[in-house]
Parts: C-alpha cells; structure tokens; sequence
C-alpha cells in the first residue's frame, strides 16, 4: 500500500471530493483509510453512567484508496507514489517531482 499513516491527502472522487486531510488509520487488507474531517458519519453513543445523556458522535469513516491521492511536501501536488532504493532500502517517491515523500 502506498499510503501510509500521517500522509496528507487530497480525495479525488466521490461527495467529499476536494477535501484534504491528513491519515490517521490505515487498513492494507481492506484497501481503506480513515481521513480526518472526511466522510464524516453520525455515531448514536448509549448513556454510559445514571443520569448521563446519550448523544451523537461525528467520527470520519473508512475511505477506499483508489479515491485518493497523495499530496507532495516539496511540490505541494496531488501526486501518484512511486518507489525506488536508496541505501539498501526502498523509499517512496512523488511521481511529478521525483522527491522523496
């Protein structure tokens, strides 16, 4: 997955179209990432002590990786990832400016 925890990305499909965000969970199997201030749902929370009140929650939900891009740091671009070695290991690159992300 070319997307890693921390990124700031930008969604390039769907109702949230636009939005950017920076990620903070990611899930390789699933092929999903959970964007702050993205795709935001509405979570009904039970009253957990006597005489609390129940409330609703907004928490960001998953997003599929396709729907997104990577946003550079050096170029500030909406960019694809790839990969290259450097030192015996594999680093990811900003496809536009051939920087490391």
């Amino acid at each position: 997955m070319n997307i890693k925890k921390g990124d700031t990305i930008v969604v390039t499909r769907g109702k949230n179209r636009g939005k950017t965000g920076k990620v903070l969970l990611a899930y390789p199997k699933e092929e999903r990432i959970i964007i702050e201030g993205v795709n935001i749902q509405k979570k009904h929370v039970r009253p957990r002590r006597q005489g609390e009140k129940g409330q609703i929650v907004e928490i960001p939900g998953p997003v599929q990786i396709s729907n997104v891009k990577v946003i550079c740091a050096k170029c500030s671009k909406a960019t694809r990832v790839g990969h290259q070695i450097e030192g015996g290991s594999k680093v990811r690159v900003c496809k536009k400016c051939n920087e490391q992300i």
